[in-house]
């Protein structure tokens, strides 16, 4: 009779720890990075027991709750995060290519509408190099032409301080999830196997791998302990630290480097060295693929602006003002940024040639347009901008698209379901009532057989 007492507990035990699990399920659904729990039940088979004639038999004491497991797919997991990293590296690509793009403002105020007006304001006063008024637009023109170059220059250093900042911020994420990785991992060495503890701190190794698969490519190799060995893809550079026998390896963190010209560069440091990382993929690869486009951009702007001065300047040294003295030069500066007029005065304004007509110079001026001039540099690179947005834009819908379909995938067998935790919950609480009639008739029989004496 106590074996029919102890078959009852047993299933009471088990079954309420089964009815625990469902509870924590349903009551963390919506909690982002759980993973749904389940129990592993099986009989709980004593020792061999003999009879008379060493007869061997097999007495069950009932049920047990072994372990707790996770849902999880390794496979659908593990697309989901390369998934994350091509999804992070698109989306940062795509918003800084985007900035780039506004920055260089092809519009009525921008380099090259503002050059164009200014070899307009040339062709006008040619037609009356006399003309006060004209003379006066023609300088006004040119200024615009150099603040506009000022400040396409300015907008560009700002997108470069821009992705510099992103970058610091990103890599200061990355190294504190992998400083909480080696803390879990610490953690998850001393957890018993299949218990509730370890689930969780299971839950959190994988959250913390979810969001650094976002801002690097990654490899993981999860041990038999549920720790995590951690390293970036396609490379030894190993993240995490080592335990047990590996104890020796210390997880390598990134630092970064700006570059005088908005370039950045990255580095996986650990004790005693530092190794250059030229993709990390993820949205630090994005940063720093955006970060060199950039700074390619700013170098075309300089030469462009270095170019403009020195044909601006020339063609005025060509010409003679009307009082017949050498044109001064009209621009100063070494770059974009530096760009500047150098009067005011119209009347130094060299519109005639030395010995012909007073608009003989002004006539020349429209020999520096052309394949070299700044309008067709201009509109060389800011349809090379544009083209390389539109690519970074589809490739960002196609990597979203991915990232949440293996999203999908990887939560259709992890995530929790209401409606089959409640079909569970009916089972095991059916169980639950069962096991305890067991134990109700064994408490009834025993009292039936004492009052028989």
């Amino acid at each position: 009779m106590s074996d029919l007492l102890g078959l009852g507990q047993s299933g009471i035990s088990a079954y309420a720890n089964a009815l625990a699990v469902i509870g924590n399920n349903v009551a963390n659904a919506n909690t982002p990075g759980y993973t749904r729990r389940g129990v592993t039940l099986q009989q709980n088979i004593a020792a061999d027991a003999t009879q008379a004639y060493y007869t061997a038999r097999t007495e069950f004491g009932g049920v047990l709750a072994v372990n707790v497991t996770r849902a999880t797919d390794s496979y659908r997991t593990a697309a989901a995060r390369g998934a994350a990293s091509e999804a992070g590296y698109a989306s940062a690509h795509t918003t800084w290519l985007s900035n780039a793009e506004t920055a260089l403002n092809d519009t009525t105020t921008g380099v090259g509408q503002s050059a164009t007006a200014f070899f307009n304001a040339g062709n006008q006063l040619a037609a009356d190099p006399g003309n006060s008024g004209s003379r006066q637009q023609f300088l006004a023109s040119l200024d615009q032409a150099a603040a506009s170059f000022r400040t396409t220059a300015g907008a560009l250093a700002d997108t470069s301080t821009g992705i510099a900042n992103a970058a610091e911020t990103s890599v200061h994420t990355v190294n504190s999830d992998l400083d909480a990785l080696d803390r879990v991992n610490a953690s998850l060495v001393h957890q018993v196997d299949g218990s509730s503890a370890q689930a969780d701190l299971m839950d959190q190794r994988d959250q913390l791998i979810d969001d650094l698969s976002n801002h690097v490519g990654l490899s993981v190799h999860i041990e038999g302990n549920g720790t995590a060995t951690v390293s970036l893809a396609n490379s030894p550079i190993q993240l995490t630290a080592g335990l047990g026998n590996d104890a020796s390896v210390a997880g390598a963190r990134f630092a970064l480097t700006a570059g005088a010209n908005g370039t950045l560069s990255l580095q996986a440091v650990s004790v005693g060295s530092a190794q250059a990382v030229s993709a990390p993929g993820g949205e630090l690869g994005g940063l720093i693929d955006s970060a060199s486009t950039v700074a390619d951009r700013r170098n075309s702007l300089n030469v462009m602006a270095t170019n403009f001065i020195n044909a601006v300047n020339g063609w005025q040294a060509a010409g003679v003002t009307p009082a017949g003295t050498s044109g001064a030069p009209l621009l100063a500066g070494t770059d974009a940024a530096s760009m500047k007029i150098t009067t005011s005065d119209p009347t130094t304004i060299a519109s005639g040639l030395s010995g012909g007509a007073a608009n003989g110079n002004l006539l020349n001026l429209s020999s520096l347009r052309g394949a070299a001039g700044v309008e067709q540099s201009w509109a060389g690179m800011v349809t090379d901008q544009g083209q390389m947005v539109a690519a970074a834009k589809s490739a960002n819908t196609a990597a979203a698209s991915a990232s949440e379909s293996a999203n999908t995938a990887r939560d259709a067998g992890s995530a929790v379901d209401l409606n089959t935790e409640a079909a569970n919950m009916i089972r095991y609480q059916q169980a639950y009532n069962g096991a305890a009639k067991v134990i109700q008739v064994a408490k009834d029989t025993m009292q039936a057989i004492f009052q028989l004496f």
